[in-house]
Order: structure tokens, then C-alpha cells, then sequence
């Protein structure tokens, strides 16, 4: 394990009264009313005002709501878009200026779009990295471990390729208050492994859940110090994960939004595990079938039948 990134990580609730008097704090993973939460930016605004955070909303393949937020004075505005790929993986990429965010989402994923927000769009993982780099941008895989597909340590990518991956982006998200403690620990253990940039954020879909889990930073309270903080492996992470029964409320909201694109992608990834699976026991087979028959030309050979 690296010990460059294990104490700081803590995984306890936020005291934001305390570490905004010291830090710059950001919940740097929240969704609005434009993609699958249930609130208005307006409604975010004022609660990341009250608790005197920074925040970075990152509708899944939708820029209105981070436009929308670069409107309000007073709030550090992390311009932000969670991106699904074509594989059905999350992807979340930051910028430091609005006019390259609306330029990436107006070139680069615009057109690749699927039938609705919530669905992968066209573009494959390195592709989006990719297109990414071609503007000053901070890309992070969030909730690298999950139950489902989205996180980017499911079946689908191969163990070449998770590397190549993992060298392509800057960041790990650590603690998402949304996720289980059991795959934020293997997510925190991945992200000191990796020595990466670390975030936190709550993944929130409601209000109450804003700041649950938080990024933060000694330095400048403006959005390049920070983000420049996060590259550079000088942020902290703090959270805890959200209890079950607010849980399934949140999830009941995403649920409804995300329903229809589940059998799809749920399949793709199916598909591809079989298919692994097939590979796996095809070298099974071979290396027992060699076994044996290199058995056999030994017995042969021990009792001159050769």
C-alpha cells in the first residue's frame, strides 16, 4: 500500500463548520433535476451556500445544470459531466473554465448521445479520455467499485487495458457517500495503490445528501487552485456513507430515470462476462486435456507400449 495518500482519507461525517474555517471544500459529485436528481440548481445553490461548500454538478451526459450553477455569485462553481460510455462506465471529467465545458459537450458528446440522457453514450472509455485532454481538464473514474457496471473495476475491461486506462486519468474517487463501505474501502485501497488524485464527493440526487462526502484543500477557495490541488495529490477526502433507508430513497429517484436503460446495458456487460467465462474454461479444458494426455504417453512409455 502507498502511504502517500493513506491518511488522507477519513471515513467519518463531515464536520463542514469546522474544515470550511481551514480548508477550501468541495462535494465534488451531485446530480440535478436535468439528468436524475430531484432538485433544481436554484435549490443547490442555496444549500451549498448554507454550508458554505463548493460544488460541482455532474449531470450524467448534460452540461445545463454546471451552466446554470456558473450563474450564481458566491459559490465556488466546479464545471463538471459525468459521462457514461459506450461500455456503459462512468466517467467524471471537470474544467477550469465554463466555454470549454459547453464546447467539449457541443462537439464531443453531443453528437454521440443515445436515445435519452441517462443512456452510454457512443463513445468508448479511451475515446472520451481522449477528446477530454484536448481541452484543461481534470478526469476522474468515479466509484471505481460498485454493484452494478458503472464503476470502472467490473468484467467488461480486461486487465491490459484497466492499466492503460488507469494511466489516462488523473483522478480516483475515493469515498462516494451513495456506495456501500465495502466498495469505498477497495475504492480508497485502489486509489493508494494507484497514487492518483483522490475526490470525494456524495453523488447526491437530494439535498440533505450534499456534503456527506467532501474533497478538500489548503490554498487559494477558487476553482484553479483547487482543481490544480486535486492533480497535484493535495486534496483530502472525508465522508461517510449515506444510511439505508435514505438510500433506497435515493435510489428509487434514479431508479425511475434509469430503469429503461438497465436491460441494455446490464446486458452488454452479461455478455461480455460470458464470454469471458467461455475463454476461461476453454483454457481449463485445453490445460486438462494436455495434462492427461502427457499421462498417458508416460504409462505408455514406463511399459515399452511406445
Amino acid at each position: 500500500m502507498n502511504n502517500h495518500n493513506s491518511h488522507k482519507i477519513r471515513f467519518e461525517r463531515p464536520d463542514l463548520g469546522e474544515l470550511t474555517q481551514r480548508y477550501t471544500v468541495v462535494d465534488l459529485h451531485f446530480h440535478s433535476v436535468y439528468s436524475d436528481g430531484n432538485n433544481t440548481v436554484s435549490a443547490i445553490a442555496q444549500r451549498a451556500l448554507e454550508l458554505g461548500i463548493g460544488i460541482a454538478i455532474t449531470d450524467h451526459n448534460e452540461i445545463k445544470g454546471a451552466v446554470e450553477m456558473d450563474e450564481h455569485p458566491g459559490i465556488l462553481n466546479i464545471p463538471g459531466i459525468e459521462v457514461t460510455s459506450r461500455e456503459g462506465t462512468h466517467l467524471l471529467i471537470y474544467f477550469y473554465d465554463i466555454q470549454s465545458l459547453k464546447k467539449f459537450y457541443q462537439r464531443d458528446i453531443r453528437p454521440h448521445m443515445g436515445h435519452d440522457i441517462m443512456s452510454a453514450t457512443g463513445l468508448e472509455m479511451e475515446d472520451i479520455i481522449q477528446r477530454a485532454r484536448a481541452f484543461e481538464t481534470l478526469v476522474v473514474f468515479p466509484h471505481p467499485y460498485s454493484a452494478t457496471f458503472t464503476g470502472i473495476q467490473n468484467t467488461y475491461f480486461s486487465e491490459n487495458r484497466l492499466e492503460r486506462l488507469f494511466e489516462m486519468v488523473d483522478g480516483i474517487e475515493v469515498i462516494n457517500a451513495e456506495n456501500l463501505k465495502k466498495w469505498n474501502l477497495r475504492s480508497a485501497l485502489l486509489g493508494f495503490n494507484l497514487d492518483k488524485g483522490i475526490t470525494g464527493g456524495s453523488d447526491g440526487h437530494r439535498l440533505p445528501q450534499m456534503g456527506r462526502a467532501v474533497s478538500y484543500a489548503a490554498g487559494g477557495k477558487d476553482r484553479r487552485s483547487f482543481l490544480d490541488a486535486v492533480k497535484g495529490g493535495q486534496t483530502r477526502v472525508i465522508g461517510k456513507e449515506i444510511d439505508i433507508i435514505r438510500k433506497v430513497r435515493s435510489n428509487s429517484v434514479k431508479l425511475r430515470t434509469n430503469i429503461k436503460n438497465y436491460p441494455k446495458l446490464v446486458g452488454k456487460n452479461l455478455r461480455y462476462s460470458c464470454s469471458v467465462i467461455n475463454s476461461k474454461s476453454k483454457l481449463v479444458r485445453e490445460t486438462v486435456r494436455r495434462s492427461f494426455t502427457e499421462r498417458i504417453k508416460q504409462r505408455r512409455k514406463k511399459y515399452g507400449l511406445v
